[in-house]
């Protein structure tokens, strides 16, 4: 492996590619790419040390080791047979495989992946007399399988664990939020730590979390004790060490405040040990508060949220959308807010006009990320006195 000049790609959720890819171009990635649902670049070891660390929308980190074209199964066994794996894995290693297969040819991946760890294991058995063992929950080494059509590639997993799990998450809501969608959603509203934010209906913490990591300049990993390159037998435990101290050395103050209110108590506790694992409670603030009856009273302020869904409290969609609008008009005036929805024909009762709309998924679910400016008075009024000025 070339490791001064490694092809790399970093999943990414669908919608957060821009912000993945100037994200990766800051760590110093090469020949940055957009794909769908993935950012393609180069870089050396310590740049996918990096990005591991430090990218906040990144998923997965993937360094690719072989691609073929395979027009049948024994085609494909004959090839991955020949493969000299024992570059990336030794035979006491365990090792698993992700795969992800699109493909008329080949339309049964749980098939291709098992005739992936087969032509692994027939090859360290007849080369070194030994078998090594499949792990699922923590292999040492982690391939990564992907099909398109005839075309095979083979890829090193070098984040091990999905990079949403930050390692703070001690409490789960009923429907949390992706950790590495909720820092996109932050990044695409605009939140540098300038300022002030709210989250009005917090749930778990997640975006509160995630908005003081950004506020603070705290690497995405701050808290993950393990990745996938780690296990590598070109690991360079000086040069990682030497990376997180660099980062970590960047930390910077935070003066603006992190609010979150719920009025559910359960999830105020979620949040609570959440916000108290993150060590975060010196900067987040959280309190059983009802939206509706709430007042603006941090300025300036930028507000984002994921209104709850019907298993977590029980509610009437055009009501509760239209209370959400009337709060925002008679309550937040020169407001910038910010809210996710799977329910477009709902949110039309809010009741103003988004000036920005995104489309992302929230797990399977298409929603949209919906921006709405609040003026005092309207927004020609606001305009018309701007002229004046």
């Amino acid at each position: 492996m070339d490791t001064e000049n490694l092809k790399i790609q970093i999943k990414t959720f669908f919608g957060l590619e821009p912000i993945l890819a100037e994200e990766v171009k800051k760590l110093g990635g090469r020949n940055v790419e957009l794909k769908n649902r993935a950012v393609n670049c180069e870089g050396d070891l310590g740049f996918l040390y990096k990005v591991n660390f430090s990218a906040r929308t990144a998923l997965k980190v993937l360094v690719p080791i072989e691609e073929f074209k395979a027009y049948n199964e024994s085609k494909y066994y004959d090839k991955l047979f020949k493969f000299e794996w024992d570059q990336f894995m030794d035979v006491d290693q365990t090792f698993a495989i992700d795969s992800t297969v699109n493909s008329e040819r080949f339309s049964h991946s749980q098939f291709m992946t098992f005739k992936m760890k087969d032509a692994i294991v027939d090859y360290f058995q007849n080369k070194y007399g030994k078998r090594p063992s499949i792990e699922t929950k923590s292999p040492d080494i982690k391939f990564h399988l992907h099909i398109d059509r005839e075309l095979v590639t083979i890829s090193l997993d070098s984040s091990g664990d999905a990079l949403f799990k930050r390692g703070y998450r001690k409490e789960q809501g009923e429907a949390p939020i992706n950790e590495v969608l909720a820092s996109g959603m932050l990044q695409l509203a605009g939140w540098d730590g300038k300022g002030n934010f709210l989250d009005p209906m917090c749930g778990s913490g997640t975006l509160l979390i995630e908005a003081a990591m950004i506020a603070l300049d705290l690497p995405a990993q701050t808290f993950r004790r393990r990745f996938g390159f780690q296990n590598w037998n070109n690991y360079d435990s000086d040069l990682f060490s030497k990376i997180k101290e660099v980062r970590i050395n960047r930390v910077r103050e935070f003066t603006g405040k992190i609010v979150g209110y719920d009025i559910d108590g359960r999830m105020l506790n979620a949040a609570a040990a959440n916000i108290e694992s993150a060590e975060m409670e010196d900067i987040i603030e959280v309190r059983r508060e009802n939206f509706f009856d709430t007042k603006k009273d941090l300025f300036p302020l930028l507000m984002v949220f994921n209104p709850p869904y019907d298993e977590r409290i029980s509610i009437n969609d055009d009501d509760f959308y239209k209370k959400i609008g009337d709060t925002f008009k008679t309550s937040y005036p020169n407001t910038l807010a910010w809210l996710i929805s799977s329910d477009l024909e709902a949110v039309k009762k809010i009741g103003l006009r988004p000036s920005r709309k995104i489309k992302l998924f929230n797990g399977k679910l298409e929603t949209r990320f919906l921006q709405y400016e609040m003026y005092e008075g309207t927004k020609k009024v606001h305009k018309l006195e701007e002229n004046k000025k």
